[in-house]
């Protein structure tokens, strides 16, 4: 017995023996920070920042037509996609009311006229008997006013008529324009009434070759936009395919929704295959500087902050907590580029350019942590404009997620 268990304890000092190895070597391998850490180098390149917004495609020119008198809709002539041109009749109202209206006041015409040419008669017959005396100068002067007056009525009577022909002319809706309708409000039987507002019938948009994008941007990125810059936009329906417009013009009228400032911005695009239309959201970004061959770190590094951070000093003294724990650059996270609208402020008394922060550099076997002066960004790299490092320099981007821990500072029991 006493040799079995002797046996037995010797296997089992043995399992913990080399357990204790193979914890030991995983212990080693994980302090390793070839294998620990993430690495990538340093590299020059080009880099691109950019601002971006949402906005909505719109044809330059969109009428939308009215109409000036009530009625019911009698006749349809147009209908959704239909090309129309200038001068052409849309719709049709129903013009009993008007046509009778029309007819009353040509009526009036013709009485103003008849009470017109008796009052010119009677004028030259008291003119007449006037200079015989058998007549008063007040006569005269009575004949002289009637004869004002019919000529008075008769040109209100025309005015009325005319105003009623009109009318009657406006029964019948023409397109002002040439263009494509792309809407259309009412429908066959349909009344519609001119009060104080003109009610919209139909829409036209002249020309659907030239669109223009209205969108908004934060206050914080307007000052780098300028009119005539290039800006590329896709839209959901060609996830696949880039287009490019012009910015036209930068609105100056703001617009603040819950203390976030934005300004209204306009750009051209050319829409010669008329694959854009109207109402599309276009995603929108605007090249606003541009660095050629610059010093290069991916936007990781900045981000990634050991454990143990505390505890060290970048080479400039400063604590690294002090400039890795602050926020990030402007555009420092990774993704498409797209920026939303700042709150109040956010953003306050920081530049887009010369902001530091702190990157972790493989020297030696050891991560050291580099102070760094930083200039743009294109949201996945960002410009170096300051600091001890160099192209080729080996910096962590991240820790490794393999499932070892790094090492415990409490020592392993036996027994």
């Amino acid at each position: 017995m006493k040799r079995i268990s002797k046996i037995i304890l010797g296997v089992a000092i043995a399992g913990s023996l080399i357990g204790g190895g193979v914890w030991y070597a995983k212990q080693r391998a994980a302090q390793n920070p070839e294998t620990r850490y993430k690495l990538a180098s340093v590299e020059k390149g080009d880099v691109t920042q950019t601002v971006s917004a949402n906005g909505t495609l719109n044809p330059v020119v969109l009428v939308s037509v009215g109409t000036q008198v009530s009625g019911t809709v009698k006749k349809l002539y147009v209908d959704f996609n239909d090309t129309v041109k200038k001068g052409q009749p849309l719709l049709e109202l129903d013009d009993a009311l008007v046509s009778a209206t029309e007819r009353q006041s040509a009526a009036s015409v013709a009485n103003a006229q008849a009470t017109l040419e008796l009052a010119q008669v009677n004028e030259v017959r008291i003119r007449q008997l006037l200079a015989q005396e058998y007549v008063s100068k007040q006569e005269y002067d009575q004949s002289r006013q009637a004869l004002k007056s019919a000529q008075a009525q008769l040109a209100l009577a025309r005015a009325q008529n005319e105003r009623d022909r009109a009318n009657l002319n406006f029964t019948v809706i023409r397109s002002p324009v040439d263009g494509v309708v792309v809407d259309r409000v009412v429908d066959l039987g349909q009344t519609v009434a001119a009060s104080f507002q003109t009610p919209v019938l139909i829409k036209i948009a002249q020309d659907l070759s030239e669109m223009r994008i209205d969108t908004s941007f934060a206050e914080a990125d307007i000052g780098l936009i300028r009119e005539g810059q290039k800006a590329r936009f896709t839209v959901d329906a060609f996830p696949n395919r880039s287009f490019i417009g012009d910015v036209q013009q930068i609105r100056l009228n703001p617009t603040n929704q819950q203390n976030v400032v934005t300004y209204n911005v306009r750009i051209n695009v050319a829409n010669p295959e008329l694959v854009l239309l109207p109402g599309m959201t276009a995603y929108v970004n605007i090249a606003v500087q541009k660095r050629d061959d610059v010093l290069l770190v991916p936007n990781a590094a900045l981000r990634f902050k050991p454990a143990d951070a505390a505890d060290k000093k970048p080479e400039n003294g400063q604590k690294v907590q002090a400039v890795a724990g602050a926020p990030a650059p402007a555009a420092a996270p990774e993704g498409g580029g797209t920026r939303g609208p700042r709150g109040a402020g956010a953003g306050k008394g920081k530049k887009r350019d010369g902001q530091s922060g702190t990157v972790h550099v493989l020297q030696d076997g050891e991560i050291k942590p580099v102070s760094v002066q930083l200039g743009i960004t294109d949201n996945r790299n960002t410009e170096i404009v300051g600091g001890d490092l160099k192209a080729g320099d080996r910096i962590v981007t991240g820790e490794n997620s393999n499932g070892v821990k790094p090492p415990s500072s409490v020592g392993m029991r036996m027994f």
